[in-house]
């Protein structure tokens, strides 16, 4: 069994609203387990990981997305555990600590800048810190969310799991800030620009280790981590509401697209737009926004939301 590795930098890292109709809701009930030593969180993710590989990974899969945080772990012992021939299979991992959990599960890890051109990965999996009623996702608390889009873009399909604390009516309702990622020498400059458009107290993420100064990505870039007002999803502007930034007040997509143009910046944290699937209808390539998202809920079941 592949065991949870905790680490800081492996999260690189990591309330039920009312359903809407945008979505098809499932809830899968899990068989009853023997009384364990782990959390009941814990047990939540597997569960939903388990149902998530069992629902996506392809039968002939030959390239795979593996993201970064504690759920992911239970992703990979879930597509141990299908028996599957994995020996053609390449995973691609969205950072070192994922990298690190693919070899040791004993599967082949492969850079993402290695694969040959024109590569589509036939499904990633991934967490999230958070994700809305639209299944738009903030991600970056572990401070991987480049390679994490990069590796979601250039899949089929982009499978998020999570479990249930994970799942908020609105983007920053429980998860407090937006990561981004920017280059060192542009940081204050970013942080000037991001406090005119309302973020409340942006501050650059520092490491574990106060000598070490300020968190550096794998890029060797910046995270600095914006706390602003919770953000609209596309209910909200059906309704009337300005997501235009009045008063500090956002839509997730003219956000998301307002911190992109900042100069410094390489990415930004807020996962959302078209799917997989809506990509290859649009004639592109992969999608930010998960094709489904896995909850473990805290009564053992597994709640998945499929976008339409």
């Amino acid at each position: 069994m592949i065991q949870p590795v905790l680490s800081p930098l492996f999260l690189c890292r990591r309330l039920t609203p009312t359903l809407p109709t945008l979505f098809r809701v499932r809830t899968i009930q899990s068989p009853q387990r023997p009384q364990s030593t782990m959390s009941a969180v814990e047990e939540s993710k597997r569960a939903a990981a388990k149902v998530a590989v069992g629902n996506h990974y392809p039968k002939d899969a030959r390239w795979v997305g593996i993201g970064s945080g504690t759920t992911i772990v239970y992703v990979v012992e879930a597509i141990k555990a299908l028996g599957v021939d994995t020996s053609a299979t390449k995973y691609v991992p969205t950072g070192y600590q994922s990298k690190q959990l693919i070899i040791s599960a004993g599967l082949t890890a492969v850079e993402f800048d290695t694969m040959p051109l024109g590569t589509v990965l036939d499904v990633a999996f991934d967490g999230a810190d958070e994700v809305d009623e639209d299944l738009n996702c903030i991600k970056g608390g572990g401070a991987c969310l480049f390679q994490e889009k990069i590796v979601a873009m250039q899949a089929k399909e982009f499978i998020c799991v999570a479990d249930h604390r994970k799942l908020q009516p609105r983007l920053l309702t429980n998860w407090k800030a937006i990561p981004i990622e920017v280059a060192p020498i542009a940081a204050h400059r970013v942080i000037s620009k991001l406090k005119e458009l309302g973020s409340i107290d942006p501050t650059i993420r520092a490491s574990a280790s106060a000598k070490e100064g300020p968190l550096k990505t794998d890029q060797g870039f910046f995270i600095i981590d914006a706390p602003f007002k919770s953000m609209l999803i596309k209910a909200d502007i059906e309704a009337g509401q300005d997501g235009n930034g009045k008063d500090g007040v956002w839509a997730v997509d003219v956000l998301a697209r307002k911190i992109k143009e900042i100069v410094g910046v390489l990415e930004v944290g807020i996962f959302h737009g078209q799917t997989g699937p809506q990509a290859t209808i649009a004639g592109g390539i992969g999608g930010q926004r998960p094709v489904a998202t896995y909850f473990g809920m805290a009564d053992g079941s597994v709640t998945v939301r499929k976008a339409e």
